[in-house]
């Protein structure tokens, strides 16, 4: 066997402790406020059929045109780890009829996602987003909501971000549109990249989300979409933007924000953070509208809306600040019957709700209080072969060093 030392794949980063307890704050953050909101959780596969994406997604966009994880199985299917979780969603929808059980599905979700992408500040191949998604709300009111209810998250977390805030209209604004952005990028078409080229044929709303800078300058003096959306597509983003004011959430209209994913109808909104350790990586939220995508895989006509969060800018911008809790006790023992004593104790401390660990190794006092700080202990419990015979422990708080010794059925109340 090869002797070569293996490691993950480039983009695929390990979770460590205490890393991971970081991540298990925000997550339990996000998962409280939207269970506030009446989501409840899905989950699904992170495998999938190709053509779920291809048409889910769009198949002139970035994701599917170059950054799908595709293969074929044994049996010469397609498949795909799932670059997103929204057509995952829908899919589940359609195949579970949750429509004739419910006229309003709320859902939330958690998991890994994969893009063969080039990695940046907080973009790697394996991604972890957390999101939300409704079906069966056509009303503003929706939109509202939800954006309010983002703006309470980020404000609990203490993150400065702005709302950017636009609309790209339902399918009875496109054609009109459409015709606008060919009449303006035709006489540019020498100057964009191969992919505008080519996109200016099958998609002209694609060229509004290019990142290439030569592009962009073009771009820059694009038409507006919401200059051409219908009566009603105007009248419903006008009552989303009166319903944020009337929440108190600030928010600008960025006329060229068209989002990355063909299936976004009508609003579409990002939250983005001026945070230095993000860089121009500064999108924190993306989502919108997908009024037609239901029906478009196949399932009744639904209006839907949602959002994904990106867990790892997210944890870029909280620095320290998304740590968990530290530890409430560490119990330090030596001898054979103080460490019984001690896993027993750390038994019925962990059942009456308190986090503890206990050294089971067998190292001095002087290693096991050195231990007991590196992890952030709020206590430390010492046991004794001493104090197995008299019964007590010593309760030491490690911020103050006061030191008491108590019985030891005195201890959980103690502590508690």
């Amino acid at each position: 066997m090869s002797s070569e030392t293996l490691s993950s794949v480039r983009g695929m980063n390990d979770l460590l402790p205490p890393e991971t307890e970081r991540w298990h704050a925000f997550e339990d953050h996000c998962r409280r406020i939207f269970e506030s909101y009446a989501y409840g959780a899905i989950r699904t596969p992170i495998l999938e059929s190709t053509a779920l994406f291809k048409r889910g997604v769009g198949e002139t966009t970035d994701i599917v045109e170059k950054e799908m994880y595709t293969f074929d199985d044994r049996k010469g299917r397609s498949l795909t780890l799932r670059p997103e979780m929204t057509a995952s969603c829908v899919r589940a929808y359609i195949q579970h009829s949750v429509h004739k059980r419910e006229p309003v599905t709320r859902w939330y979700y958690s998991g890994p996602m994969f893009r063969y992408e080039r990695m940046q500040t907080g973009r790697y191949r394996q991604f972890y987003q957390i999101g939300v998604e409704v079906l069966g709300v056509a009303a503003p009111t929706i939109e509202i909501e939800m954006i309010g209810m983002l703006y309470r998250l980020y404000k609990e977390l203490a993150i400065d971000t702005e709302v950017q805030l636009n609309s790209v209209g339902g399918k009875e604004d496109r054609p009109a549109y459409r015709a606008q952005l060919v009449a303006y990028f035709t006489p540019h078409r020498a100057a964009l990249c191969g992919d505008c080229q080519r996109r200016l044929d099958k998609n002209p709303l694609r060229l509004l989300d290019c990142k290439v800078p030569a592009c962009r300058t073009i771009i820059d003096g694009a038409p507006s979409v919401i200059d051409a959306l219908g009566e009603r597509s105007r009248a419903h983003f006008e009552a989303v933007q009166r319903g944020l004011e009337r929440l108190g959430v600030p928010f600008v209209v960025t006329p060229r924000m068209v989002r990355g994913l063909d299936y976004y109808t009508g609003t579409v909104f990002e939250f983005v953070t001026s945070a230095e350790s993000l860089a121009r990586q500064n999108t924190l939220v993306a989502g919108g509208r997908y009024d037609d995508l239901v029906e478009d895989l196949g399932g009744p006509a639904t209006p839907a809306i949602g959002f994904s969060i990106g867990v790892e800018r997210a944890l870029l911008v909280l620095g320290d600040d998304g740590a968990s809790p530290p530890l409430d006790v560490f119990i330090v023992s030596q001898g054979h019957s103080a460490r019984e004593l001690a896993v027993t104790l750390a038994h019925q401390l962990r059942i009456g709700g308190l986090r503890v660990d206990i050294e089971h190794r067998d190292v001095g006092f002087k290693a096991q209080f050195k231990r007991a700080n590196k992890l952030r202990a709020r206590y430390a419990v010492t046991i004794g072969e001493a104090e197995v015979e008299a019964g007590v422990v010593k309760l030491k708080n490690m911020m103050t060093s006061d030191e008491q010794s108590l019985k030891i059925d005195q201890l959980a109340a103690a502590l508690q």
